[in-house]
């Protein structure tokens, strides 16, 4: 029989915030799959740029999806873990094709921006269970996706 989990916030907040953290872990996945597809794939006069910058998104994010993983299991639940699961929990879209490199700078923005605002939505939970370390992931994950997005942007002015 597991231990009871005794961190100060109660089990039905825990397991909210953990099923809402089962949608970043699957966001931040599908990012890190189209980002790592596009880093292999990316072609034309931006070439080198655009191969070295998704490389470094896609290692953030490959450490990433180990920290929100962390953090649902600290809280006392599996942390979803199959391509199945992301596919059902992810609010991102895949992409089958391999579009020009223009077109995966804005599907990234897009994508970069979507994962910001899932983060963000799990903030009135987890502000109500004053669950300050979910907190702290989740600001730093808005932080490197909001800065993301932003540079990613500027490919395109």
């Amino acid at each position: 029989m597991a231990e009871k989990i005794d961190i100060g916030i109660d089990e039905k907040d825990r397991k909210k915030i953990g099923e809402g953290l089962s949608h970043l872990l699957a966001d931040t996945y599908t990012l890190y799959l189209k980002t790592h597809n596009f880093h292999w794939n990316v072609t034309g006069p931006m070439f080198n740029t655009l191969h070295l910058m998704f490389e470094a998104q896609y290692t953030e994010l490959a450490l990433a999806v180990d920290l929100v993983a962390e953090r649902i299991r600290a809280l006392g639940y599996p942390a979803p873990g199959s391509y199945k699961q992301f596919a059902e929990l992810t609010s991102l879209k895949e992409e089958t094709t391999v579009p020009k490199a223009e077109q995966m700078i804005r599907q990234l923005v897009k994508d970069q921006e979507t994962v910001a605002k899932t983060a963000r939505s799990l903030f009135p939970l987890v502000d109500k269970a004053n669950d300050e370390p979910t907190a702290d992931l989740l600001t730093q994950r808005m932080q490197v996706h909001e800065k993301t997005a932003w540079m990613l942007r500027s490919l395109l002015a």
